[in-house]
């Protein structure tokens, strides 16, 4: 292979196995990085994508996908003044609406979307880090503005979004709780958070349990359907707040108003598809680069070991929805 070709993993239409192919090695171009990809996470949307099940992504095929990323710097274009060859860096990159992903040797990406990497983090774990992270600060602090004394209640603790959530939130010195089942006890309460088990335990009674019956100042729903719902029916009265990163569907908002609570959502792939506010991605890593090297924040990562030749597996892991944390390609 040339210096100007590089490997990288191809779809052609929605649903078909990834491709290994030789493709044109980018150039950074005004404002743009070239890196030099070594880890690629695994996303729920990407799965999605790649079966064509993400309309919202607008990611058109032939494609490369591979939403997160870390990797080295291997060249700067013009303008770019934060990062120089060398540097190691992660972000939310490409993968979507149009941008090419992480699963290739290399990608020239919009310098807005970059952080240096975490000292404390190896390239795998900071791959698995920018879409959920970004997802949960979003959530947390730009839309719920959550507080030191906040009593915040993450709805799917041991998720991806929501073990984020979870440290976030503790880092900002709110009272955490989460909820999930119970073989997610240990890793809900190890990062920190109050466990709550939703199937032995309705809403009304961890309420009233951990409230005394005013609901939660702040309530994250990173699952989504009847658990929003729920979620609604958590909330403070007078002044609480509603998140949701999966606000599919039809919902009434009556109980939200019966209480004078408010709800927001969060599309983080918005920046990406629309090239405006960029600059948010970036600050918003830098600030997961800060709470992991000041020890208060980590990352679960899938053991399971996959490269370029067995990507489709990774894909497969986390359709099944049998990875133990999020699943990372190495990109060799």
């Amino acid at each position: 292979m040339t210096d100007d070709r590089m490997l990288a993993l191809t779809i052609e239409s929605a649903g078909a196995d990834f491709n290994k192919a030789q493709l044109p090695k980018p150039v950074a171009g005004v404002g743009e990085v070239l890196v030099r990809i070594v880890a690629s996470g695994v996303n729920p949307l990407d799965t999605k994508i790649r079966v064509g099940n993400a309309a919202h992504a607008r990611h058109p095929f032939p494609a490369v996908l591979g939403i997160d990323m870390a990797g080295v710097v291997e060249a700067v274009g013009p303008g770019v003044t934060l990062f120089a060859p060398g540097d190691e860096v992660y972000g939310m990159t490409g993968g979507v609406g149009g941008l090419q992903g992480s699963l290739a040797q290399y990608a020239s990406v919009d310098a807005r979307l970059l952080a240096h990497k975490p000292r404390r983090l190896a390239m795998r774990e900071a791959a698995a880090l920018p879409l959920v992270f970004i997802t949960a600060w979003e959530g947390l602090v730009d839309r719920a503005n959550v507080q030191a004394g906040h009593k915040v209640l993450v709805h799917g603790g041991a998720g991806g979004v929501g073990h984020v959530a979870v440290q976030i939130a503790k880092a900002l010195g709110a009272d955490v709780y989460a909820t999930g089942s119970a073989g997610q006890k240990d890793v809900i309460e190890g990062f920190g958070a109050t466990y709550i088990d939703y199937a032995a335990m309705p809403v009304e009674g961890y309420v009233n349990a951990y409230t005394n019956g005013e609901g939660f100042d702040v309530v994250y729903d990173t699952v989504g359907g009847a658990v929003l719902d729920n979620s609604f029916a958590a909330a403070r009265t007078y002044g609480g707040h509603v998140v949701s990163c999966l606000g599919w569907g039809t919902h009434k908002l009556a109980p939200l108003s019966f209480r004078a609570a408010t709800y927001s959502g969060v599309f983080t792939l918005l920046p990406m598809l629309s090239g405006r506010k960029r600059e948010t991605h970036g600050a918003i890593l830098r600030e997961a680069t800060v709470l992991v090297d000041a020890g208060k924040l980590s990352v679960m990562v899938d053991p399971h070991a996959f490269d370029m030749d067995s990507a489709i597996e990774a894909h497969r892991l986390v359709e099944s929805g049998g990875a133990n944390g999020k699943v990372v390609v190495d990109i060799r």
